[in-house]
C-alpha cells in the first residue's frame, strides 16, 4: 500500500509539475493545447485563421459569424479579464400565455469574465452585500456567498500579442447558460394543466441579429422548442403546439462610468430598488438599499431649476395610432411637472419614432413606448426598466401599450366567469386541492412582477363605457373619457420607468364632496398619486361628473420625486439632514403611502390596512363604494333599454351586465375590508405629525361597513336589478363556441363568496381579536352576531329565495369549517372556533322559529339544520379522538 501510494504521489507530482500554468497567461506554449487546433506541442490557432470565414461585427464585445454554417464566436480583450459587466436580456416575442410575450424584460445581473487555463469562464456576481473596508471583517467578505459560474468556454483561438481570446459563442447565446428561458415546470399533476415548451432545438435555435456597438452588445435569438406529443394547447398565437418560436435579446454592457451617487431607500416612499444587507452594520436594520433611478445631472449646478445634461428622452414607436401620439406625448410631458420639484427643466424629452429610423425599439439605447395588438395580452400596459444592481441608476426602459386597452372587447371571455373576482380562483384551487397554500396559488398566478395597470383600468375602462353608453352621452364626453383613461395609463407606466412603484394608498386625498371638482382634481391630482390603481370616477348624478381619470402627477408623485432626483449635498452630512428634511413630510395626508405588499386586494390575507386597496376612491371609500353600487344598480335597469340596437346580437348587452356587475362585487369587496381594518403610519419616531403606528379601524366605520354589506349584497333583495335581463344575456356564436346561459346563481354566489372569504378568513377574525388590546372597539362577538343577523334575520318569518338560500348554506359552510379548524390559509384561533360554534347553535334556533315559505324553503331550512347537526356531532367525535389515540399510543 505504501509503495502504490508513493507511485500515485510521484505521477501527479509529475502531471502538475508538466502541465501546471498561471490561471492567466498570454504566451503560446506549456499544456496540451490541442483543444486550439492544433496536436499536442503544436502552436495554437491563431484568430485570424479560425475566423478567415467569417464576418467581423466590432463593439464591446466583438463579435464573428461564419458565414457558412452561421455560427459565432466572441472575443474577449486583455482588459476585460477580471472585469464586471452588466446582462440584461427581454423577450422580442414568444407565446403570451408563458409570459414571454413581446417587451417583456426578463433577466439583469451583474457578471464577471475571468481566464482559468485554456478556457473563458462567465460568473453571475452577487450584489447583495456590503462589507465596509474599514472593518477587518471585510477581510471575510466572500466567506459563504456563492457565486454562479454559468459558463466556462475553451479557448477556440489566441492572439499573443494582443492577448485577445476567441471563444465559440454559440454556448452562451444559444442555450439557456446565460438565462433560463422556458418556465420552470409545476411538480406532479399540476405540470399537466400547463402548456410545455418541451425540450430545445440546437439544429433550429439559430442567431436573428447581431449588432454591437462600443458601450453594448446585442445578440437575439431564436430558440425553438419541440414536444412531439403536448398535452395542453399554448392558445391560438401558437401556430403548432409542437414545435414553438421564442425569440429573446441579449444585451452585454459595460458598466457605466460616471459620478452616479447612488440614493438610499426608505420605507416612507416607494421606489424599485436594490436590497443589500451591510454585514458590518450593528444597526438592527442593516439595511443599505438603494433607489433606482435615471442619472439626471444640471447643466448649471448653481441654478434653481436646470435642464439635464443628458435627459430622460422617450421615443413614441412609429406602430402607435397617429390618433394617440399627441395624448401619449402630452401625457409624457406633464412628468415634467414633478421633476421641478426636483431642480430640474424640461427632464422628459417626448419624440416621435420616424417612419424611415435605421434603429427599433429592441435597441436598448432608445426608451420608447411600444404598441402591439395581441390575441390573448396579458397586460394593458407594462412599463419596466433595468438598473445597474449595484448602484441602482437606470440604464433603460421600454413601455408596452396593448392595442386592446383601447378597444371595446375583452382579452378573454373567462373574465366573465366569475364578475372580475380573480383572486376566486384561489378559493376554487385551494378546495378543489389544486394548490396547498395561497403562496403556491400566487407564483402561479403571477408569472410576472409586471404591472397589471393597464389590464385593470382597461376593466375600469369597459365598466366607464358601458356606464356611458346607458347614460346616452354623447360622443365627444366619450372621447374625453377614452382620452384621460389613456393619460392615466400612460402617466402610470411612465413613472414605473422612473423608479416608482405602486401606490395604492394615494386614492385617498379628497373626500366624497370635492372629488368631482374638475377644477381642482385637474390641478392637483384626481388620485394623490398616478401610481394608484383607482376606481374610474363616475357620478351617481350625471350633471355632477367631474374628471373621470387622474390627468397630473399628484403631490405624492412630485414629492417622491424631490426625494430621488433632487441634487445630493456635497457633504454627507448635509445630504443626511437634507434627506431627513424631505422625508420628515411623509405625514402630510397627501403624501401617504403603501404600495402592493400591504394592499388588501386578496380577500381574508394580504394587507391590513383597508385604505391601501385597488379599485377604491375618496377619502371615505365606504360612502363611495355604497354609491358605487346604488349607481349600478341604477345603470342596470336601463341596460335593456339602451343596448338593443336591431341587427345586432345581444352579446353587448351581455358585456355591459357583466362590466356593471362586477363592479357592485369590486365595491362590496372594498367595504368589507374596513371590518378588523387597521390604519398603518410608517412615520419615524418623533416626526411631526405621526400618530400611533397602528390605528384599528374605528368602531362606527366597522359598524358602517357591516350595514352597507347588508343591505347591497347579502339582502334578499340585493340583485333585484338583475330583473328582466337574465333571459337576454347571450353571447354571439362564433362557429362551435356557442356559450351558455348567464349563470345568474352562479354569478351572484360568487360576488357573495369573495366578501365571505374575507369576513370569515382566520387572519381577519384573529386580528378582530388582537386589535382588543390596542384599541378595536367592534369586538369578534359583536360582528359575528351581526354577520350571522345579515344573512338570516330578514326572511326568518318568510320565503327564502334562491340567492339566499345559497348565501345561507355557504356561510354556514364556513361556520363548520371554522369550528373544525378547516382554512385555506391561516388557522382559526381558539375564540374564532368558539364564536363560529355559538352562531352555528343560534342559527338552529332561528330556524327551529322560522315560520312561512314554500316547499323549497322548509327543503332548505332542513339542509342547514341536517349539515348542523352532522357538524356538531362529528366535533363531539373529533375532540375524542385525540383522547383515544393518546391512550392507544401509551399502551
Amino acid at each position: 500500500m505504501k509503495k502504490l501510494l508513493s507511485i500515485v504521489a510521484a505521477l501527479s507530482l509529475g502531471a502538475c509539475a508538466t502541465q501546471a500554468q498561471p490561471p492567466f497567461m498570454f504566451e503560446g506554449g506549456g499544456g496540451d493545447m490541442s483543444m486550439m487546433g492544433g496536436g499536442k506541442g503544436d502552436k495554437p490557432k491563431s484568430i485570424g485563421e479560425t475566423v478567415k470565414s467569417c464576418r467581423k461585427i466590432d463593439g464591446l464585445f466583438t463579435i464573428y459569424q461564419d458565414t457558412v454554417s452561421g455560427s459565432a464566436y466572441l472575443l474577449v480583450k486583455k482588459d476585460q479579464i477580471g472585469k464586471e459587466f452588466i446582462y440584461f436580456s427581454q423577450t422580442v416575442d414568444g407565446p403570451a400565455s408563458l409570459w414571454l410575450n413581446r417587451g417583456v424584460y426578463r433577466d439583469s445581473k451583474i457578471f464577471s469574465v475571468n481566464k482559468y487555463y485554456d478556457r473563458i469562464e462567465f460568473t453571475t456576481e452577487n450584489p447583495n452585500f456590503y462589507f465596509d473596508p474599514n472593518n477587518a471583517i471585510s477581510k471575510a467578505a466572500g466567506a459563504n456567498i456563492s457565486k454562479s459560474p454559468f459558463m466556462s468556454q475553451r479557448i477556440a483561438a489566441q492572439d499573443s500579442n494582443k492577448a485577445e481570446f476567441l471563444i465559440k459563442a454559440d454556448d452562451l447565446f444559444l442555450t439557456e447558460n446565460i438565462s433560463q428561458i422556458k418556465p420552470s415546470p409545476w411538480p406532479g399533476m399540476m405540470g399537466q394543466m400547463f402548456f410545455n415548451l418541451g425540450h430545445l432545438s440546437r439544429e433550429k435555435t439559430k442567431y436573428v441579429s447581431l449588432k454591437n456597438y462600443p458601450e453594448n452588445t446585442n445578440v437575439v435569438s431564436e430558440y425553438v422548442y419541440e414536444n412531439p406529443y403536448p398535452m395542453v394547447s399554448g392558445g391560438s398565437e401558437v401556430t403548432d403546439d409542437r414545435y414553438v418560436s421564442v425569440k429573446v435579446q441579449h444585451t452585454l454592457l459595460e458598466a457605466p462610468k460616471n459620478d452616479f451617487k447612488p440614493r438610499y431607500d426608505d420605507p416612507r416612499v416607494g421606489y424599485f430598488g436594490q436590497q443589500v444587507d451591510d454585514m458590518t452594520s450593528a444597526s438592527v436594520t442593516p439595511y443599505r438599499d438603494v433607489i433606482n433611478r435615471w442619472n439626471l445631472v444640471k447643466k448649471d449646478p448653481t441654478a434653481a431649476l436646470s435642464e439635464p445634461v443628458e435627459p430622460i428622452t422617450w421615443w413614441v414607436e412609429n406602430t402607435t395610432p397617429v390618433e394617440f401620439r399627441q395624448t401619449i406625448i402630452d401625457a409624457g410631458n406633464a412628468w415634467n411637472k414633478a421633476f421641478e420639484k426636483a431642480g430640474f427643466k424640461n427632464a422628459v424629452v417626448m419624440k416621435v419614432q420616424p417612419d424611415d429610423a435605421d434603429w427599433d425599439a429592441g435597441d436598448i439605447r432608445y426608451n420608447v413606448l411600444r404598441w402591439t395588438s395581441s390575441p390573448n395580452p396579458p397586460f394593458g400596459g407594462y412599463g419596466p426598466s433595468f438598473a445597474n444592481p449595484r448602484t441602482g441608476q437606470i440604464l433603460g426602459a421600454d413601455i408596452m401599450l396593448e392595442y386592446v386597452y383601447m378597444v371595446n372587447r375583452t382579452a378573454s371571455e373567462k373574465l366573465f366567469d366569475r364578475a372580475g373576482l380573480s383572486h376566486m380562483d384561489a378559493y376554487d384551487a385551494m378546495k378543489s386541492g389544486t394548490f396547498k397554500s395561497y403562496e403556491e396559488f400566487e407564483k402561479f398566478h403571477n408569472h410576472s412582477k409586471g404591472c397589471a395597470a393597464g389590464d385593470y383600468v382597461r376593466m375600469q375602462s369597459l365598466f366607464g363605457k358601458a356606464a356611458l353608453k346607458a347614460r346616452s352621452l354623447s360622443e365627444v364626453e366619450q372621447s374625453e373619457f377614452l382620452k384621460q383613461s389613456l393619460y392615466y395609463l400612460v402617466l402610470h407606466e411612465m413613472g414605473h420607468t422612473m423608479g416608482l412603484n405602486h401606490n395604492m394608498k394615494s386614492s385617498q386625498i379628497w373626500m366624497p364632496a370635492d372629488i368631482h371638482n374638475a377644477a381642482r382634481t385637474a390641478e392637483v391630482g384626481l388620485t394623490g398619486s398616478v401610481m394608484d390603481y383607482p376606481a374610474v370616477n363616475l357620478a351617481l348624478d350625471k350633471s355632477n361628473q367631474g374628471q373621470y381619470f387622474t390627468t397630473t402627477p399628484g403631490p405624492y408623485d412630485n414629492w417622491a420625486i424631490e426625494f430621488g432626483y433632487s441634487p445630493a449635498s456635497e457633504s454627507e452630512e448635509a445630504e443626511k439632514i437634507r434627506l431627513a428634511g424631505i422625508l420628515a413630510r411623509s405625514s402630510d395626508p397627501q403624501l401617504t403611502f403603501g404600495n402592493d405588499a400591504d394592499d388588501m386586494r386578496v380577500p381574508g390575507y394580504s394587507g391590513i390596512d383597508p385604505r391601501v386597496m385597488i379599485g377604491d376612491m375618496s377619502g371615505d371609500a365606504i360612502s363611495y363604494s355604497v354609491e358605487r353600487m346604488q349607481f349600478v344598480d341604477t345603470l342596470l335597469k336601463t341596460v335593456k333599454t339602451r343596448y338593443s340596437e336591431p341587427g345586432k346580437s345581444y352579446h353587448d348587452m351581455r358585456d355591459a351586465f357583466f362590466w356593471m356587475s362586477s363592479q357592485k362585487a369590486e365595491a362590496a369587496g372594498i367595504i368589507s375590508r374596513y371590518i378588523g381594518g387597521v390604519y398603518i403610519d410608517r412615520s419615524m419616531i418623533g416626526q411631526p405629525g405621526a400618530t400611533q403606528p397602528y390605528t384599528p379601524v374605528p368602531y362606527a366605520d366597522q359598524k358602517r361597513a357591516m350595514t352597507a354589506i347588508s343591505k347591497h349584497l347579502f339582502a334578499p333583495d340585493a340583485f333585484k336589478s338583475w330583473d328582466g335581463l337574465y333571459a337576454y344575456l347571450q353571447p354571439q356564436r362564433r362557429g362551435f363556441n356557442v356559450g351558455s346561459d348567464p349563470k345568474i346563481y352562479d354569478r351572484a354566489l360568487n360576488m357573495q363568496r369573495g366578501v365571505l372569504m374575507h369576513l370569515t378568513s382566520p387572519v381577519v377574525l384573529k386580528r378582530i381579536n388582537d386589535t382588543k388590546n390596542y384599541g378595536n372597539q367592534y369586538t369578534l362577538g359583536e360582528y359575528m352576531t351581526d354577520l350571522t343577523n345579515a344573512i338570516f334575520k330578514d326572511d326568518a318569518k318568510s320565503a327564502v329565495n334562491t340567492f339566499r338560500q345559497n348565501l345561507q348554506l355557504e356561510y354556514v359552510g364556513d361556520l363548520i369549517d371554522m369550528v373544525k379548524g378547516r382554512a385555506m390559509w391561516g388557522q382559526y384561533d381558539n375564540p374564532s372556533q368558539s364564536m363560529a360554534l355559538y352562531s352555528l347553535k343560534n342559527i338552529q334556533k332561528m330556524l327551529a322559529s322560522a315560520k312561512g315559505g314554500d316547499v323549497e324553503t322548509a327543503a332548505h331550512r332542513e339542509h342547514i339544520l341536517q349539515d348542523i347537526k352532522l357538524a356538531l356531532e362529528g366535533k363531539q367525535n373529533q375532540q375524542q379522538a385525540p383522547m383515544m389515540m393518546f391512550g392507544s399510543e401509551k399502551q
